[in-house]
């Protein structure tokens, strides 16, 4: 069995292995990040950390919301780096049995299947897993000199 916290971003349905959460949070004074992708909502300071946060609709290119809730965040770890990832709305926790667990469809949105480590099959809905070292592998693009 493998426990998932579930998450919503646009209407997709999105569970991240609960081992690999730190804590869920609403992200308050984000800090821009000059030249930083649109991936990269900026930073902020959760607790005495340093969180660098990822925006999630932004990865998966998804267009921004419109108004509405404000986002939540879940935090991650990576390499002692501390990450919020910005998602629609947090779900419930589930657990499920790991022989459920099935390869991404090949008719899985590209998009998402870049990050997927698998899907669940729930009543009437796919769950994608995300692969949060897969997520976290940000590009990092130096600007070149003139």
């Amino acid at each position: 069995m493998s426990e998932y916290v579930t998450a919503m971003i646009g209407e997709q349905l999105f569970g991240l292995p609960i081992s690999r959460v730190q804590d869920v949070f609403i992200p308050e004074r984000v800090t821009r990040v000059p030249l930083a992708s649109r991936e990269i909502s900026g930073v902020l300071n959760l607790r005495g950390r340093i969180v660098t946060v990822i925006d999630m609709r932004a990865r998966l290119g998804l267009p921004d919301t419109e108004g509405g809730k404000p986002p939540m965040a879940i935090g991650v770890d990576l390499r002692a780096e501390s990450y919020g990832l910005l998602i629609d709305r947090i779900g419930e926790v589930l657990r499920l049995a790991d022989e459920d667990k099935e390869e991404n469809p090949v008719n899985l949105d590209p998009r998402m299947a870049e990050f997927a480590g698998g899907v669940h099959r729930l009543d009437g809905q796919l769950m994608v897993v995300l692969d949060v070292d897969r997520v976290l592998q940000l590009e990092h693009k130096t600007p070149m000199a003139a």
